[in-house]
């Protein structure tokens, strides 16, 4: 089994880490083989094989591969190969149901389906076929024990019973050998992309990057950060930790063998993070533990002297938050067991247990002396005897809402810069026009102490004008959304300029104070990303982008779809792999799934519906995509989705994902995999992605419907689906949320003086600010694409030392430059600085001094 830690390494930064992968060989097991020879060969094969699933060798990783005895090359090459298939999917085998695909899948799917039915149900042992007539061709399939006829189904086509589409035993007689790959296509160099060899401090440098991050980080890289904390200590960690789900992945990875880390824990909800993360639970408190572990004596110390030093006021504030998470881990925690040594942590427990106090014991005389040091923390009788009241800082900003007061609400919100900017769209919409003055006051003093992550997803919201639709994505353990029609009020002209110019100044001032660039290179096409936010409930995936980005597809090319998934033993899951079609005013055109394996002959192509997925071969089921067909027949949106057909959640898999190819050579091709994401978690029904046929773009989705009961598919969520989708392009198409573009324009605009812009029509402009002009005006020149000063030529690169880009190609930037890249291609990331999509806003934090080119 290859490394974990090279495992990280190699998916997130392209790196590989050659004194993990490459096995200890004693020279007595090759020294009788021709060493030159042999090497040079096995080198040779390794790159051929590397090549076929995209990936070229940096020179020293060439190198160190060419120094490699035989033996340790072979073990070297098996797990470097293993790594990338199993991220690209390529390690599972793909057998469809129809393995003739998709040549060999019925045109018309209800007699397809009349006769699996007839046969079924009609079929008798011993007797003539009920479908063709013919005698002793009837035979029973293993394990299902259906009665398959010989000539009526074809044994070297199908991969399952033809009758119930579950897996059979691959052994049994009637898989007969099948269809030959199709093979390879000459490799299209332009979608190569260049490994190197990982630096000693490779794992340190990934894992400061994550640290510095200033959104919390998803699933896989919490856990990519553990692993990468695996041999750490406190040494790597940056001053400051932002993100406080971080810091907990953090404490809970280093505190057994570091105790000093627990420093980090600052607050009562830093402390239930951790708790979350030792039981093995989400530190973003979305969904609460599976069950509850016994924590050690030492672990359950250490948090309640860690809320002790809380001020009780505060800590009283924060444990109210998350009352019901807190009520649950009391049964843990046991805080009145030592309610003399804590007085202040038994006083906060108290106080949201509702606990009634008798002061002849010793544990609540404690916290009635607490209590009498606190004016805030008051006594009152009840039915139940006597407990603790307090009004928290949460109920007096909502009891001023209530009231009718948002002038006095805007007064507590200025204790909490960040909540004042969460909320300032509706401060801005309920406070009296004499009062919006005293709110841009207000946000001009907030806005210096908050995330610059807060700070976009406020400017996107100032500037979006309300639509048909409004889109709500709720707290959980999946990324669901909701909708409902919005009918609020544009915001005053005046006052939105206004809030969006402070916003944006208090970016380009932290910019400012970065390192000065000697020339900024940037794509045009990086207006189609959206701003990182939030990564919590994000799906792994190949390409990193933010919900809503978009990315142009070629509307005259073919895509294939896949899914493919693994059961656990005893339980059966039946995945469905469907697609939907929408025209331009989101009405239903057609589908194809199981219940229709061929749309308009050859539009869209299923592969077959299998309904089980036993180790080891699991199951998977293709859908290809002719874009020009379906945009003939009057579709617009194309709308993937996977179903749960028999209602069991993704996270129950052994292992599932799913993604999409553009024109592959046989069934499945490492090469051809555009995207590739993981399906995890509770959710039952996953709809990744859209397709926008008229203005040929792919949109990036990632989100879950609500699923309830049986026999999920488009034809019982076809609505929903609509709704969600048109709601997504709505709030996503329109423009005005914050982009990748402004990022990477406030960047260059107060970093440097020289800036070279490669427009959507491959031309190469470029803008230099005049002695008179501020930072403000050129980055607004920049990011509306002004007239250009000069056009510049295709080596502008060569001088530039931050550069963002959407692809690669081409580019030559000098050594130890920036480099954000969606598709990196052949830059090599051990002479580049190649950083993602988040390191362009963690530097912009309020208090730390981070550099972009430090990670």
């Amino acid at each position: 089994m290859p490394d974990a830690l090279a495992a990280v390494l190699l998916r997130r930064r392209r790196l590989v880490d050659g004194d993990r992968l490459t096995p200890p060989v004693r020279r007595s097991a090759w020294q009788w083989l021709k060493r030159p020879l042999t090497t040079q060969a096995g080198l040779g094969a390794l790159q051929a094989e590397l090549i076929q699933r995209g990936f070229l060798t940096s020179v020293d990783l060439y190198r160190y591969a060419a120094g490699l005895n035989p033996l340790a090359l072979t073990g070297f090459g098996r797990d470097l190969l293993a790594l990338l298939d199993r991220e690209s999917g390529a390690d599972a085998q793909h057998v469809p149901l129809f393995r003739g695909f998709p040549e060999s899948v019925p045109g018309n799917t209800e007699t397809f389906y009349v006769n699996r039915v007839f046969a079924r149900l009609l079929q008798e042992p011993e007797q003539p076929c009920v479908l063709c007539g013919e005698v002793g061709k009837v035979h029973p399939v293993s394990p299902c024990a259906h009665l398959v006829c010989r000539s009526c189904w074809d044994g070297a086509d199908f991969s399952a019973c033809p009758l119930c589409l579950q897996r059979i035993d691959p052994d049994d007689p009637f898989l007969e050998p099948g269809f030959d790959d199709v093979p390879a296509d000459p490799v299209d160099g332009d979608r190569l992309r260049l490994l190197g060899l990982a630096p000693r401090d490779a794992a340190q440098l990934a894992a400061t990057d994550l640290l510095a991050r200033r959104s919390p980080l998803s699933v896989v890289d919490r856990a990519d950060l553990a692993v990468l904390l695996q041999d750490a200590d406190p040494t790597w960690l940056p001053p400051v930790v932002p993100v406080r789900e971080t810091r907990a992945v953090v404490v809970a990875q280093l505190m057994q063998r570091h105790p000093s880390v627990v420093d980090l824990i600052e607050t009562a909800t830093d402390a239930l993070r951790l708790l979350y993360v030792l039981m093995d639970a989400d530190p973003g408190l979305r969904t609460p533990p599976v069950r509850r572990r016994s924590l050690p004596r030492a672990v359950r110390r250490t948090i309640l002297a860690r809320l002790d030093h809380v001020p009780l006021e505060a800590l009283a504030d924060d444990l109210h938050r998350h009352e019901r998470a807190w009520k649950r881990l009391a049964e843990n925690l046991h805080p009145f067991e030592h309610a003399a040594r804590y007085p202040s942590a038994a006083t906060a427990f108290a106080l949201i247990r509702r606990t009634t106090l008798d002061p002849a014991t010793p544990a609540h005389r404690a916290v009635l002396a607490e209590v009498a040091r606190h004016p805030s923390i008051r006594l009152q009788n009840t039915p139940a005897g006597v407990q603790l009241a307090t009004n928290t800082f949460a109920s007096r900003v909502e009891g001023a809402f209530a009231a009718d007061q948002p002038v006095a609400a805007l007064d507590l919100l200025r204790q909490r810069p960040g909540e004042l900017v969460r909320r300032l769209v509706h401060l801005a919409r309920v406070l009296p026009p004499d009062a919006h003055g005293v709110l841009v006051e207000a946000l001009g003093t907030a806005v210096s102490d908050v995330s610059p992550v807060v700070l976009t997803a406020a400017l996107g919201q100032v500037r979006t004008p309300p639509g048909d639709l409004r889109l709500f994505f709720p707290r959980g353990g999946t990324t669901k959304v909701w909708t409902t029609v919005d009918e609020r009020e544009p915001l005053p002209a005046p006052l939105a300029a206004a809030l969006a110019g402070l916003l944006i100044a208090e970016l380009l001032r932290r910019a400012t104070a970065l390192p000065r660039l000697r020339r900024g290179f940037l794509d045009e096409d990086l207006s189609l990303l959206a701003a990182p936010g939030s990564e919590r409930a994000t799906s792994s995936t190949l390409l990193r982008m933010t919900r809503g980005s978009a990315q142009p597809i070629p509307i005259d090319d073919e895509l294939r779809l896949f899914l493919h998934w693994q059961e656990a033993p005893g339980q059966r899951v039946d995945l469905d792999l469907s697609v939907a079609v929408f025209d331009t005013d989101w009405g239903f055109v057609g589908l194809c799934d199981y219940t229709r394996l061929r749309f308009d002959q050859d539009a869209l192509v299923h592969s077959g519906d299998l309904t089980s997925a036993p180790g080891p071969l699991g199951a998977t089921e293709f859908v290809d995509l002719d874009l020009t067909a379906v945009r003939r027949v009057g579709g617009r949106y194309l709308l993937p989705v996977v179903f749960s057909y028999n209602n069991i959640p993704f996270d129950r898999l052994r292992r599932g994902f799913a993604g999409v190819m553009r024109r592959p050579s046989g069934l499945f091709d490492p090469l051809a995999v555009e995207d590739r994401f993981d399906l995890s978690g509770p959710a039952k029904i996953l709809m990744p992605f859209g397709v926008d046929l008229h203005t040929k773009e792919l949109r990036w989705y990632d989100v879950n419907l609500s699923a309830a009961g049986y026999r999920h598919s488009i034809a019982k969520y076809a609505g929903q689906l609509a709704l969600m989708s048109a709601a997504l392009e709505e709030v996503h198409g329109s423009g005005d949320r914050v982009s990748l573009w402004e990022i990477a324009c406030w960047h260059a605009a107060a970093r440097t003086d020289e800036v070279v812009v490669r427009c959507a029509d491959g031309s190469v402009v470029g803008y230099v600010r005049t002695p008179d002009e501020d930072t403000t005006t050129f980055a607004h020149r920049l990011t509306t694409r002004r007239e250009p000063d000069r056009v510049w030529d295709t080596d502008a690169a060569q001088r530039a030392d931050f550069v963002a880009v959407i692809t690669a190609d081409d580019l030559t930037p000098p050594p130890g430059a920036t480099v954000y890249a969606l598709h990196p291609r052949l830059l090599d990331p051990t002479t580049h600085n190649l950083i993602a999509a988040p390191t362009l806003l963690s530097p912009l934090t309020p208090d730390t001094r981070a550099r972009l080119a430090t990670h």
